[in-house]
């Protein structure tokens, strides 16, 4: 950009300065008018380099659809509650933000989310078309408080062919993986990799499903729940999870690279491991034999969704859900228009960012009831290569663990008290505490009066 200064001769030296300053005003206007800012902001989760570029992928078709620019703005989940705090404190929070289940209803009472937005969105694509659990979940009131997007269920991962030599039942009960244990521990073979690193969400997922299998409830209507018998029950046998594990803070990571090296028998993942097992991934290869793109190990893997324990012979399974939420200072009509055009022109593609671990929740629309679990059956999973989960497991695999997302529990949410046990979890002391009880700091009916005490806060 070129700027030409033309001035009279007899210009005085206050006239040519403030001539100087209009131009410089006019420049600066014309290079702000000459950038295109977008539209709306997206927070997301996803901040893995493939997944960003899928993300940014459909953000430009969006756009070439409505002219709508989107800003793809990647937020590291471990930051997202604080970020999103002080954004809202700030009044500049993005337009939309993709977050888990925890955040859905705390947000919702704090102001964060605009609920009516929405609920409006949920009215529009067909509250029939969505799975009833993820509705459930984040229910305020007679209104849905964010869009569900994706889910998942946790899994006991298990090593069925080692399962069966040694004459196991696999592993749906406390009883059955206390066996296996016992049965499978050696100098080579960790028994188990339990999450023992108190400040991942890792750690809290896995806890939360190993008590919940035992019908360990933290709340009730109004309020959180004594602890006593079955709580003292759960933590004598995540204490025996712990015990048959490595030593140090342990989370996905070792408990991934140990059972694809052969040297554990069982742990507790998501979906998200599926690719992994079957060699797809060069970064998280199997090295249970000398090929690393193997699918030997996925043929030898089982995966259990629901299990129990002696306090509760149902079960139970543990899912997560994750949620488009329009925001408080969002610019509602543009916002709105990007869910709906996500979850459902584009919602093949929203999946596809990680159909291993993105589950369909809307499962088809009015015209095909199936049309987005059928299309999501189908896209290729794995970074280095690529084959749909459909020619890696059975359908009764994969049938089994979707179906879980119907059955799946979280803490809270029969009670109408999920915000509640969100900010327990959130606070993660039942982390700390059952750490403390584990590498006995605390004897088990002490870990138990303490964890009683915290809650009698919230």
């Amino acid at each position: 950009m070129y700027i030409f200064i033309i001035f009279k001769k007899h210009e005085t030296r206050g006239e040519y300065m403030f001539k100087n300053i209009l131009i410089t005003i006019s420049a600066i206007a014309f290079v702000f008018n000459s950038i295109a800012f977008a539209d709306i902001k997206f927070w997301t989760t996803e901040t893995q380099p493939a997944r960003m570029a899928k993300q940014e992928e459909m953000a430009k078709a969006f756009e070439a659809k409505t002219g709508i620019g989107v800003e793809v703005i990647p937020i590291d989940e471990k930051d997202l509650g604080t970020r999103a705090t002080a954004a809202a404190a700030a009044g500049d929070l993005p337009d939309v933000i993709y977050h888990t289940l925890q955040y859905v209803l705390p947000w919702a009472e704090a102001g964060i989310l605009d609920v009516d937005a929405n609920n409006d969105i949920i009215k529009t694509l067909g509250k029939d078309t969505f799975a009833p659990g993820a509705l459930k979940m984040a229910k305020k009131g007679g209104k849905i408080a964010a869009v569900p997007v994706d889910g998942w269920t946790q899994m006991v991962v298990y090593r069925k062919d080692l399962f069966k030599a040694a004459g196991l039942e696999p592993p749906t009960t406390y009883a059955n993986i206390e066996k296996a244990i016992d049965a499978l521990s050696s100098n080579d073979m960790f028994g188990f990799v339990a999450a023992t690193k108190t400040d991942e969400n890792f750690m809290s997922q896995v806890l939360e499903h190993v008590l919940l299998a035992n019908g360990v409830n933290i709340v009730k209507k109004g309020g959180t729940k004594k602890q006593g018998r079955a709580l003292k029950n759960s933590l004598q046998f995540y204490k025996k999870l712990a015990k048959a594990s490595p030593p140090g803070e342990l989370y996905w990571k070792q408990s991934r690279e140990l059972y694809f090296a052969g040297k554990t028998p069982m742990i507790i993942w998501s979906p998200f491991i599926m690719d992994e097992l079957a060699g797809l991934r060069d970064s998280a290869p199997p090295t249970i034999n000398s090929d690393p793109t193997s699918p030997e190990l996925a043929s030898k893997t089982g995966f259990i969704t629901n299990f129990s324990g002696p306090n509760n012979v149902k079960g139970a399974a543990w899912a997560d859900v994750r949620y488009f939420g329009v925001t408080a200072d969002a610019d509602t009509d543009e916002a709105k228009q990007f869910i709906l055009y996500s979850m459902d022109e584009g919602y093949t593609s929203t999946l596809s960012i990680a159909p291993e671990g993105k589950f369909p929740v809307r499962r088809g629309n009015a015209s095909d009831p199936n049309a987005f679990t059928t299309a999501w059956s189908k896209l290729p999973v794995g970074v280095d290569r690529k084959a749909p989960l459909t020619d890696l497991y059975s359908a009764d695999v994969i049938n089994n663990i979707v179906a879980g997302l119907d059955t799946a529990n979280r803490w809270g949410v029969k009670e109408g008290e999920l915000s509640r046990a969100s900010k327990i979890i959130n606070n993660k002391f039942i982390n700390r505490i059952t750490r403390q009880y584990i590498d006995d700091q605390l004897t088990l009916d002490e870990a138990v009066d303490e964890i009683n005490t915290v809650l009698a806060s919230f």
